[in-house]
């Protein structure tokens, strides 16, 4: 039996059952045996059915459960997932590392960012500009062993697509997120150090030289650059 080791509100005993049963769905725990019913759930996890019923209800919003009459409920193919979700993407990122996952994330990243960057560069107000600035500043910083690499390197990737003033590539915050801890930590540990600090410095450069073209070419020489890494681990697999 399997029992919830979570204390405060019935709200946190939820997304507890939810990243459990999420974890357990994406891993292929239930792909040899049919999906248990609520009922099955909140006794082995020792939760209410109220609390049950409301993580099956997220995961059925996330696509990885689809519920029908008389069918009950089951788990849906990958290719029903909502990739966008960050639960569902952590979850991935979690069950195996995988270079084809990672190639595929960096490919959208490389459809993304440079325009972001771009867009960035013609848009962004003072205060967008002062982030991606304070995001750079802690890049220097965690060189210095002064802050934490990955974080620095998210904000200042977080911070190039909300100045970019477009609502739509500021709704990738929270997937680029996600994704970056594991493409960064991959490629950090590829190179032998933390992110490049010259790269990171021209796509700011350009930004503030109110140059779309420059801030483009600069965020897609620094994507490309993670890209030809993980060619190369994929050539030596």
């Amino acid at each position: 039996m399997t029992r919830m080791e979570t204390i405060g509100s019935g709200r946190n005993l939820t997304y507890a059952l939810l990243d459990s049963v999420g974890k357990a769905i994406v891993v292929g725990a239930y792909d040899a045996q049919p999906f248990p019913t609520e009922a099955d759930l909140a006794k082995q996890y020792e939760v209410s059915r109220s609390v049950t019923r409301e993580a099956v209800k997220m995961l059925t919003a996330k696509g990885l459960l689809a519920a029908r009459p008389r069918k009950g409920t089951s788990v849906q193919p990958a290719r029903a997932w909502n990739l966008f979700d960050p639960d569902v993407l952590r979850w991935m990122l979690e069950r195996k590392f995988s270079l084809d996952l990672l190639r595929q994330f960096n490919e959208l990243r490389i459809a993304i960012e440079p325009m972001a960057a771009g867009l960035a560069a013609d848009a962004a107000d003072a205060q967008g500009i002062a982030a991606i600035e304070a995001g750079y500043q802690r890049m220097v910083a965690a060189e210095a062993g002064d802050d934490d690499p990955l974080e620095a390197d998210i904000a200042f990737h977080i911070a190039v697509l909300e100045a970019s003033a477009n609502p739509f590539y500021a709704q990738f915050r929270d997937v680029v997120q996600t994704a970056l801890r594991t493409s960064i930590r991959f490629t950090n540990r590829f190179k032998g150090r933390t992110a490049s600090l010259p790269q990171h410095r021209a796509v700011l450069t350009a930004i503030e030289a109110r140059d779309a073209e420059a801030a483009r070419a600069a965020m897609r020489a620094l994507i490309e650059d993670v890209m030809a890494l993980i060619a190369a681990a994929e050539a030596s697999a």
